[in-house]
């Protein structure tokens, strides 16, 4: 089949639990016209090299991940966010090869509105770090100390986010406070949480 590139082929052959899903999505994917390659150890689907589809598989499911899937219409009420934190993708996802088969052509539309997303240029409205709510405890400390407020402030978008989301993630005020204080050193150093 055209447009099959040699390191998807050899990923297949590695892959022991999806390999006949795997196989199915890849051709229901090429037959679509997008560009085959290998990236972040899976394969991926790009048009003029914008990833539109990646296929990933799981402990439960295999699935494709539209990079946009946010922005599809979902006329089939099939797309899954991951997470709440997840703002741009949306997955599809299976456990058999006879799912897949039975949905080929709905793939196909929703592959094809993916790409035509790409072709427009559109782009998924994201939120921006002071759109996040800071948890209280963290608040507190970048309230009692210029130090940490400046050097919070000095991280990227996505390092901030990072923090607030693992903060944020304690159900418990002393395990948000733990997690605060034991994080204030790397925030201090200008370091991400997972630099």
């Amino acid at each position: 089949m055209d447009g099959m590139n040699p390191k998807v082929d050899t990923f297949l052959r590695k892959e022991k639990k999806w390999r006949a899903e795997f196989k199915q999505l890849r051709m229901i994917v090429l037959d679509c016209g997008l560009t085959e390659d290998l990236k972040w150890g899976q394969p991926c689907y790009t048009y003029q090299e914008r990833n539109v589809v990646l296929i990933h598989g799981f402990k439960e499911y295999c699935a494709l991940l539209f990079f946009k899937g946010a922005l599809l219409k979902d006329t089939n009420g099939i797309l899954v966010q991951q997470t709440e934190n997840v703002q741009a993708a949306r997955q599809i996802r299976f456990t058999s090869v006879r799912e897949i088969t039975e949905q080929a052509a709905v793939l196909k539309a929703y592959i094809k509105e993916a790409t035509d997303v790409e072709k427009a240029g559109k782009k998924v409205p994201l939120k921006k770090t002071s759109d996040y709510p800071v948890p209280e405890e963290f608040r507190n400390k970048l309230d009692k100390s210029p130090a940490l407020k400046t050097a919070f402030q000095a991280l990227t978008p996505g390092r901030q986010r990072a923090y607030l989301f693992y903060f944020s993630q304690a159900k418990q005020s002393a395990t948000r406070v733990s997690r605060v204080e034991k994080c204030m050193p790397r925030i201090l150093k200008g370091k991400g949480l997972n630099d």
